[in-house]
């Protein structure tokens, strides 16, 4: 990969481990469009908690995986609930980016060189002892139009025979 690619892909984690680890604990506490419209019809304290009435939210139960260590957003153990949220933020984005990176890594093109003899598409000079016939530069330095009269001869008859 090119140098500039990665100082893409570098700035870019950079900025997605910034904001996961330090502006994700400024992100709004209230319940976002799912969360209160599943409140209404129910009476919530400070806390949110449902104190009356009757609401979707009731027969709301604790994830499966509630216990997990980064349930919550946050990690367990940690007590500091801005370092819990920050850190949580960091681990999912290094895991999301191991992913990602590791399905890119399978997913990659390999260069393969050509076997039937061809000249290669990539812009390449052949190594296998051709020389181009298009005017480009052979692999010994010399232009294959220029200088070796028989070769000289060869493409000055195929332009003949060709107009």
């Amino acid at each position: 990969m090119k140098n500039r690619s990665w100082a893409f892909l570098a700035g870019g984690l950079l900025v997605a481990l910034l904001l996961a680890g330090v502006v994700s604990n400024y992100a709004s506490s209230h319940p976002d469009g799912l969360d209160s419209s599943l409140l209404k019809g129910c009476t919530v304290d400070a806390d949110d908690n449902i104190v009356g009435g009757s609401c979707p939210a009731q027969q709301a139960r604790d994830h499966e995986l509630a216990d997990s260590p980064l349930a919550d957003y946050g990690v367990r153990g940690v007590r500091n609930s801005f370092v819990s949220t920050g850190l949580s933020g960091v681990l999912g984005v290094l895991v999301t980016f191991a992913i990602g990176a590791g399905g890119f890594w399978l997913l990659r093109r390999r260069g393969t060189t050509p076997t039937d003899g061809t000249t290669p598409t990539d812009g390449t000079t052949p190594t296998d002892g051709t020389t181009p016939t298009d005017g480009t530069t052979a692999t010994d330095g010399t232009n294959p139009t220029d200088g070796d009269p028989a070769t000289s001869d060869d493409v000055r008859r195929r332009a003949d025979a060709a107009s």
